[in-house]
């Protein structure tokens, strides 16, 4: 069982930014953020293939946030610039055991989740 970590969350400004971080266990997959806002379902946010040579987005994150990774590390990363207070939300990082060459954005098409890390953004 991969175990994920997440880490970086917390309050910050609009217009500021966060860096989080998900350390993996195990293994190199595809990962994968989400977000999910009081009373909201939880979205995808952004993707990235197990050689990072592959990302995709939401588009209400577009040219603000980056994903990345580092393998030898087993981390996986989440920049976030330009925060706005709609983005506030528990993030979370999850992995995907779909062949290579496939970039999931379906909650359904993740196998492993973690715990969540609270970005917080005030206007």
């Amino acid at each position: 069982q991969v175990q994920l970590v997440e880490s970086g969350g917390g309050l910050v400004q609009a217009g500021g930014s966060l860096r989080l971080s998900c350390a993996a266990s195990e293994g190199t997959y595809t990962m994968g953020w989400f977000r999910q806002a009081p009373g909201k379902e939880r979205e995808f946010v952004s993707a990235i293939s197990r050689r990072g040579i592959s990302a995709n987005y939401a588009d209400s994150v577009k040219g603000r946030f980056t994903i990345s990774r580092d393998n030898a590390k087993n981390t996986v990363y989440l920049q976030m610039n330009s925060l706005k207070p709609e983005d506030t939300a528990v993030y979370y990082c999850a992995a995907s055991r779909l062949r290579p060459g496939i970039l999931p954005s379906n909650e359904a098409e993740f196998d492993y989740w973690g715990q969540g890390t609270q970005v917080t953004v005030s206007s």
